[in-house]
């Protein structure tokens, strides 16, 4: 895990907990994307819906913040939890933080995950 992976981990930890919230940011309400920006300290893109996110927007928009495909604890994870649904989440190593809509706030979910991974995302020091 490099240094960057481990802090994005620790501030998501640090979100666990807070309100689910569309196009949130901060610790008073969050969505996934906002959750994968605040951990790893990075612009969130805004013009986004809940369901069909274009794939290729989200490789290009993660590229133009430094992101290279890779995996391990602290990546953005890409998951698809249904058809035309795309989430993004941060591994832990053994599962996933993630903005749950149904549960309606930051939670910790242990593997195996319910959804296929599609993506994993880091920055590199």
């Amino acid at each position: 895990m490099t240094p960057s992976s481990a802090r994005a981990l620790t501030r998501a930890r640090e979100a666990l907990g807070a309100p689910f919230r569309l196009h949130g940011r901060d610790l008073r309400g969050m969505d996934c994307v906002g959750l994968a920006a605040w951990a790893w300290d990075v612009p969130a893109p805004s013009g986004y819906a809940l369901r069909a996110s274009p794939g290729p927007r989200i490789e290009r928009e993660l590229a133009a913040s430094g992101f290279v495909r890779g995996e391990g604890p602290g990546a953005i994870v890409l998951v698809a939890p249904g058809p035309g649904q795309l989430h993004f989440g941060i591994s832990t190593g053994d599962g996933v933080i993630h903005a749950d809509l149904a549960l309606r706030r930051v939670v910790e979910r242990a593997a195996p995950l319910p959804w296929p991974i599609l993506a994993g995302w880091i920055r590199e020091d």
